[in-house]
């Protein structure tokens, strides 16, 4: 599975933005899909994921603001971000795996990744 990201850029604090994940192989409907991110100096944090089914879950820093959607016919996930903050800037990643509904946000649970789109978010 390849997966492609998009949809990063600059925004002022309280925009949206949305990014895009476009996958390759004909068994994307198979995995579930994760957003994480990752700020200079820190480590990798788990943003939201979708199984298969469209079952979404989120991390309590972005739940409420940031929805996570997946498109099954166009191999495509989607991370809307609304009310942006500050503390938003960060590479965004997307990434494919097969990972227990109880450890659905661990990084290391995820097989594929695509390369990082920038989000940056300004007051």
């Amino acid at each position: 599975v390849q997966l492609q990201a998009s949809g990063g850029g600059s925004a002022q604090a309280g925009d949206s933005l949305r990014l895009s994940c476009a996958a390759s192989g004909s068994t994307f409907r198979m995995y579930t899909m994760g957003w994480f991110r990752q700020a200079p100096g820190q480590d990798r944090e788990f943003v939201a994921s979708i199984r298969g089914g469209g079952a979404s879950y989120y991390s309590d820093s972005v739940k409420g603001r940031f929805t996570m959607s997946r498109d099954n016919a166009k191999n495509t996930i989607y991370l809307q971000m609304n009310n942006l903050k500050l503390e938003d800037t960060a590479f965004y990643y997307c990434a494919a795996g097969t990972p227990a509904l109880s450890a659905i946000r661990r990084p290391n649970l995820y097989n594929y990744w695509g390369q990082g789109t920038l989000v940056t978010v300004s007051s």
